[in-house]
C-alpha cells in the first residue's frame, strides 16, 4: 500500500471537511499506516477510563476528552494566510563522509504548490 502522507508532526493544518470544518490546529501525531493525523483540539471524543490504583494512592479514572485521528485527506497544510498542496523536489546536496571526503547526493524536500517555496 502506498502511504504517502505529506503532513508532518508539528505542521499547522486546516480541517477542510467533516464536523470540525474550518478549525486550525497543530499536528500532534501522524499515523502513516492508517493515513490519519491527530490534530490539537480537533475531533474531540470523550473516553470513559477505568480507575486504576496508582502506587502513590492517586486514582486515574472518569471521563476524559481526547483527540481522535482524522483522515489526512480532510486536512490541508496552512502556509501564510492560506492553504496549499504539497509537492516534492529533489535537491542536489554535497554530503560529507566521516573521513572528511565529500560526495554529491540528492535530498527530497517538501515544496508549496502555491508559492514554490520550501516548507
Amino acid at each position: 500500500m502506498g502511504n504517502n502522507v505529506s503532513i508532518k508532526k508539528g505542521d499547522t493544518v486546516l480541517v477542510i471537511a467533516g464536523a470540525d470544518k474550518g478549525a486550525k490546529g497543530k499536528v500532534i501525531r501522524v499515523l502513516r499506516e492508517d493515513n490519519r493525523v491527530v490534530v490539537e483540539g480537533v475531533n474531540l471524543v470523550k473516553r470513559h477510563t477505568k480507575s486504576v490504583q496508582q502506587g502513590n494512592g492517586a486514582n486515574t479514572g472518569g471521563i476524559i476528552t481526547v483527540e481522535a485521528p482524522i483522515h489526512v485527506s480532510n486536512v490541508m497544510l496552512v502556509e501564510g494566510d492560506g492553504v496549499t498542496r504539497v509537492a516534492y523536489r529533489r535537491d542536489e546536496v554535497t554530503k560529507r563522509r566521516p573521513d572528511g571526503s565529500t560526495y554529491e547526493a540528492t535530498r527530497s524536500v517538501r515544496v508549496s504548490r502555491k508559492t514554490g517555496k520550501e516548507i
